[in-house]
């Protein structure tokens, strides 16, 4: 029965014939195309700045970026999160905590004042705010 309600939907099933599916191109494996000017791609040179790598890595890829070297307790977070694997749920917690610590200090370099109360309520001191205002 529910076979007959769905015969009006073009493409109903998984097992329709795999030239009418529109997800069997995914299921093929990938085919190699030519054209590419390299075997291997150039190396960049080595960056003058610290770069992270996962910790898998033997080297650097071929193509980085240097663009945001990591600085202050931000960049010392994701050195720590790439020495660990990135199947553990350490590394992405630490590379999220990184981010949120990245804003901070990013607002601490720009609005220091504004910014100041932010770093002291996160960090515990909104009763010491708070014991300041009165």
């Amino acid at each position: 029965m529910a076979q007959r309600e769905h015969t009006d939907i073009r493409g109903w099933g998984a097992d329709e014939d795999p030239r009418n599916r529109p997800g069997v191109p995914m299921l093929l494996e990938p085919r190699v195309r030519g054209g590419a000017h390299w075997e291997t791609p150039e190396r960049q040179p080595p960056p003058e700045v610290p770069v992270l790598k996962r910790a898998s890595l033997e080297e650097l890829t071929p193509v980085f970026s240097t663009a945001i070297p990591p600085k202050g307790l931000s960049g010392i977070l994701r050195s720590v999160a790439y020495d660990i694997p990135e199947h553990h749920f350490r590394h992405v917690a630490l590379l999220l905590l990184a981010d949120r610590v990245d804003v901070l200090e990013s607002r601490l370099r720009t609005q220091p004042l504004r910014s100041l109360g932010t770093v002291l309520s996160l960090a515990g001191g909104s009763w010491l705010i708070s014991r300041l205002r009165k």
